[in-house]
């Protein structure tokens, strides 16, 4: 177990990160689609300012190095993980709305609600999530139409009711009624962990691998979400605001069920330790392939902000 990412982790996460935020840069320009009719200055503004503002691009990342298994083109890959991205991104816009976690700032800057306004930051926030479909489903991204069409599948399955969305219903229930331990694990599978499982996953689609490849990455993606989750919650019971960028403490405040309040931060740690060991056994057929996406295992479960 270390805290300490490795240096040929750290730049390959540099690297797909600076290669996301030009895709995205390019994506998110005043230059209009086929079909567009206009893009508002204020809203593009509002966007740009929720996507473009030096994320890890994680998610992306995890997109990336599961295509880069099966020796699948970067580019295609990139753009799929621009658009995950921007799925992401539309999610923190709206969790952040005073109807939903009413948070003041997102990696160290004023939330897109504060910045601008909330019927700014909804419609940015609902642009998002309709562009990122477009994205993927555009002949630029370069695969096959039955490979974009699983692409989009899936993606719609994580983000949606079943998925993310749905997560943060069960989220925001979380704070008036506080659910028991298998509630918890849905919660966070469905909230944080199938954005994660799907990076994963789509790596695989997009590398054409077979379906027990495809189902090995989502077990892999699943095990580095309850990590994710379980670090974040981890991070809210013992950091700061400065350290981590946005409040600390919110979870306590909220009076939230997590499996932190539930079992206590060295019961906590203990479960991290064995699903970085648990994604190291997924990956080993693998082999020396998969050592990109071990090292994201251990800086997801050991990460400090």
């Amino acid at each position: 177990m270390t805290d300490t990412p490795s240096p040929d982790f750290e730049l390959a996460l540099a690297t797909h990160a600076a290669g996301v935020e030009t895709t995205l840069d390019k994506l998110l320009s005043v230059h209009l689609l086929p079909g567009e009719i206009a893009r508002p200055e204020n809203l593009m503004r509002a966007i740009r300012h929720g996507v473009l503002n030096g994320g890890k691009r994680l998610r992306p990342f995890l997109i990336i190095e599961s295509a880069a298994l099966f020796d699948a083109g970067n580019e295609a890959a990139m753009r799929v993980a621009a658009a995950l991205e921007c799925i992401h991104c539309y999610s923190l816009i709206h969790d952040d709305l005073p109807a939903m976690d009413n948070d003041d700032l997102r990696r160290g800057q004023p939330t897109v609600h504060r910045a601008f306004d909330e019927a700014t930051a909804i419609l940015a926030g609902d642009s998002l999530l309709t562009y990122a479909f477009d994205i993927i489903a555009d002949d630029a991204t370069e695969l096959s139409a039955s490979t974009r069409l699983s692409l989009v599948q899936s993606l719609a399955r994580a983000a949606g009711l079943g998925g993310m969305a749905g997560g943060q219903a069960l989220d925001l229930a979380a704070e008036k009624v506080k659910p028991d331990e298998a509630g918890i694990v849905t919660l966070q599978a469905m909230k944080t962990g199938a954005l994660i499982r799907y990076a994963c996953e789509a790596g695989a689609i997009i590398g054409s691998a077979s379906i027990e490849e495809r189902e090995r990455l989502g077990e892999f993606g699943s095990a580095i979400g309850l990590a994710f989750q379980l670090a974040d919650d981890l991070l809210d019971a013992t950091s700061n605001a400065i350290t981590l960028g946005k409040a600390a403490g919110k979870d306590a405040d909220a009076g939230k069920g997590t499996l932190v309040s539930l079992h206590g931060i060295e019961w906590t740690r203990k479960q991290l330790k064995g699903l970085v060991d648990q994604a190291n056994e997924i990956l080993a057929p693998f082999g020396e392939r998969g050592a990109m996406l071990k090292h994201a295992a251990e800086y997801i479960a050991y990460r400090t902000s």
